[in-house]
Parts: C-alpha cells; structure tokens; sequence
C-alpha cells in the first residue's frame, strides 16, 4: 500500500513541479491568438470549454493501452511501478507537453507536419504514411477488443460482430460531425462513467477487504515464470509492453486536434501535461489491482496461465469481484468508454492528417465523408488481422512514433535556444527501447537477434543520432528562429 500511495503522490507532485518546469522551458505567452480564433471553422477549429477541452484530450488518450498494459507490464514484476512512474513525469506528459505546444505555435499543423518542419521533408512523407497507418490500427484494436467486451455484458443474440458494426457506425459519425456536437457532448458522461471505476478501484484496495502486497518486497527481479524470461526481458520489453500509462507516440497524433480547439496557451499544461498525468495514475490504478487481485505476482502468472484468460477476463473478473454486478458493469462501460473514446478520435485524426497534406477542405460534410471512408474501408480490412499480431505491431509503431515526435520536439527545442535536453534525454532512451526491441522480438513483428546484438545495436543507433543532433547544433545560426506560427 506504501509503494501504491507513494507513486499516486509522484505522479501528481510531477503535474505541479516538472510540470511546471516543462512549462517554463518552452515558455506561454498567454496573449497569443490561438488557431481556435483565428482558424474557427465550425468544424475541427471550435473554441471549447477547458474542462471539455482536458476530457477530450484524456479520454482520446487513455484508451485500453494504460488498463491491457498496466495487466501485462505487471507481470515484468515491480519495475512496471517505476517506469509508469517515471515514464509519465519526464517522458510521456514532456512529449505530450512539447508536441501540443508546437502544434498551437503552428497554427493547429498535424503532427506529420509538425515532424516534417524540424526533421526533413523525407521524414514528412514517411511519417503522412505511417501516422495514418498507426491510427487505422488504433482504430482497428479498439473496435475488436471493445465489441468483446460488451458483446461479454449482453446476451448472445448481441453478439461480438453485432457491437463491432455498432461501434463502427458511432465512429464513423464521431469523425465527420464537427467536434463539438457529438465528442464535445458525449464525452462528459463517459468521463464521470471512468472516473467512477478508478475511485472505485481505489476505494477497495484502500478500505476494503483487498489486501494490497508490497510490489517491491523481492527486489526488482523479473516476475516472469521461469523458463520465458529469456524471451521477455524487462529491457525492452517492458517498456513496449506499457507505453500508454507512460509515453505513447500515439498522444502525439491526438494533441494537434485539442490545439484547435484550446482558448488559450496557459491551458496547454492542464490539457497536456495534465492528461498524460491522468493516464498514468490509471495505469497505476490497474497494476494496483492486478497484484492485489491475484494476490502475488506468481498469482498472476498462474491466473493468466489458465485456459481462456486474458487481460480482458481479468478486468471482468476484478470488476464484478471487488463491485458487486451493478458496480462491476459500471467499473466495465468506465473501461469500455475508455477505447471507444481513443478510437473514434483516432480515426477523426487520420482525417486530419489526410486533409492536411492533400489541402482538401474539410468544411462540409461531403468532403469530410471523401477522406473518411477510405479510412474506414482499410480499418475493416485491418480488423482481420488476428488480434495478437495486430497488438504487437500496434505497440511497436505506436513506441516508434514517439521516438520521431520526441527527436522533432528536441530539434524545435534547440532551434529555439530552449533547455532541449528534457526531450532530448527521452528521445535517445526511447531510441535504445524500439531498435531493440524490433532486433531481439520473434517473428513476425522482430528478427529474432540475440539479445546483446540487439541493445548494443540500440546504443549505436541513440549515440549515432545524439552525433548528428550534436552537428545539427553546432550548425544552428546565432539567432535563434522566431517561435511563432507556421504558415
């Protein structure tokens, strides 16, 4: 309970301090006109309310990533607590913070805009391709582990397919109306539906029957069974395994839409900083849970050794367990909100990014409806993958897309005599995370390399780019690029 209470402090003593410190680096100017005033569109460039604002923005991001991962991260064993920890502060909300901040300077671009600006028009036409490709497959996940979670609720003429092709429609919908008529409304009441499944969570393992296990007791060994944990380090594994609930590149492709619709720069730290925060004590909250429902974390290892269960079935199980029937089905529709919220903005974004870097306008209906269902025939197609490859490749492009954003954000940083080192020390670890990781995972998401080639490769590749940042650097002209709006 100790170690749960002292991270939750973490996390919320981050928003304030290194918050705030983050803040101070890239530095507000409040009186700036924002895109939402000087781009209103009625569309995608509405000014909203700041606490709609901040909702969008954590439920955009805080799909099933910090609730399936936080499950699966815990079976790494105690280090899983560290990096939600320490991933949040001075990874995930830093790039979230960065990202947003320069999408607002930059008149609300896309992030593939954004990454083209700082590293190259060649990483521009790379990243259009692979932004989109990362969103149809955040789309796709969500789409099939959320259908199996309702579909689980119901009765069986409400079948699995049923709810796909419901939640398909409500996505297609959520991304051609404009923002504030179907998202700007319905996202209060998944929120206050969310926030009652954490309190709740929260309020049995606290005062309770659930008896919390000190996580740390054994030391930071790995918690995976003997035999596999050759084939699951904690390096890198563990930091592919959690990366929503501690730094997603994902965030990313979600902050640029919120940058059109905030009133004012001040806010970028609550909407920003502040929702990566909010994620991350989710994500602590679910491996809170985990440990303590399964009682120890040779409970867990034998719990997802059965035939049959998952990280769903867990937070089935834990709900109805700890809530009762009516709190548990609540517990689950917070946690069902959570991806149905993350994958119709996910899609919404495609559409932005698509309409970005063709210049097709997106002011009437017609023409949202052009770009989005070619979208949403490629997420129908990816949603026959099988689901555990499509999650690995997910996990994978989504960790390699925040290794590009924080390496932009870094160059931006420096271009603008800013205190670049608080992204550029997450860029070169995050660098050594995905490169090894894609050299030491097996077939068919990794080449399969011996563990050792793979994270001396990972080095090699972050010092060789710390080189190059380093010439960049030296290279930059005396006086410093104006940080102001892009075109």
């Amino acid at each position: 309970m100790i170690s749960f209470l002292a991270a939750l402090a973490m996390l919320v003593g981050g928003y304030f301090i290194y918050g705030l410190f983050t803040e101070k680096v890239f530095g507000i100017d409040a009186r700036r006109p924002t895109p939402a005033i000087t781009k209103a569109d009625g569309v995608d460039f509405v000014a909203m309310p700041t606490w709609k604002v901040f909702l969008i923005q954590f439920l955009n991001i805080a799909g099933l990533g910090p609730i399936f991962g936080a499950i699966m991260g815990m079976m790494f064993g105690p280090a899983a607590y560290l990096w939600i920890v320490l991933g949040t502060i001075f990874a995930g909300a830093v790039h979230d913070y960065v990202a947003g901040m320069i999408s607002l300077r930059c008149g609300g671009i896309s992030l593939p805009e954004i990454l083209g600006n700082e590293l190259g028009n060649g990483i521009k036409q790379v990243m259009r391709v692979f932004s989109v490709v990362l969103l149809i497959l955040v789309g796709a996940v969500f789409v099939v582990t959320t259908s199996g979670l309702i579909a689980s609720l119901t009765p069986e003429s409400l079948n699995l397919t049923f709810w796909a092709v419901v939640i398909f429609i409500y996505y297609l919908l959520a991304t051609m109306f404009p923002i504030d008529k179907l998202i700007g409304n319905i996202y209060p009441l998944f929120a206050a539906v969310l926030l009652f499944m954490a309190v709740a969570l929260v309020w049995v393992m606290l005062l309770g029957d659930a008896s919390m296990p000190e996580p740390f007791a054994g030391g930071l060994a790995n918690r995976y069974p003997e035999g596999t944990r050759a084939t699951h380090p904690i390096f890198p594994m563990l930091f592919i395994s959690i990366a929503c609930g501690a730094i997603s590149g994902f965030h990313a492709t979600q902050s640029p839409m919120m940058a059109r619709c905030m009133k004012n720069e001040k806010l970028a730290r609550p909407v920003f900083y502040g929702a990566m925060v909010a994620e991350g004590i989710v994500a602590l909250i679910w491996a809170a849970a985990t440990i303590t429902f399964t009682r120890s974390y040779e409970g867990l290892a034998a719990y997802m050794a059965q035939p049959g269960h998952s990280p769903s079935s867990l937070i089935h199980d834990i709900s109805t367990t700890w809530l009762g029937r009516v709190g548990g089905i609540l517990a689950i529709i917070g946690v069902i909100a959570a991806p149905i919220t993350t994958g119709d903005t996910a899609l919404r974004s495609a559409r932005l990014i698509v309409a970005d870097f063709t210049r097709f306008a997106q002011n009437k209906l017609w023409q949202r409806a052009a770009i989005s269902l070619p979208i949403f025939a490629a997420t129908f197609a990816v949603m026959m993958i099988d689901f555990n490859v499509l999650w690995r490749y997910f996990a994978w492009s989504n960790q390699a897309l925040s290794v590009f954003t924080l390496w932009a954000c870094t160059v931006y940083l420096a271009r603008n005599r800013r205190l670049y080192v608080i992204t550029l020390i997450p860029a070169m670890f995050m660098t050594v995370v995905t490169v090894s990781y894609l050299l030491v995972a097996p077939s068919p998401e990794g080449f399969g390399l011996s563990y050792h080639i793979a994270v001396v490769t990972g080095i090699a590749v972050a010092a060789l780019l710390g080189l190059l940042f380093a010439r960049y650097r030296r290279s930059m002209p005396t006086v410093p690029a104006p940080m102001s709006e892009i075109g």
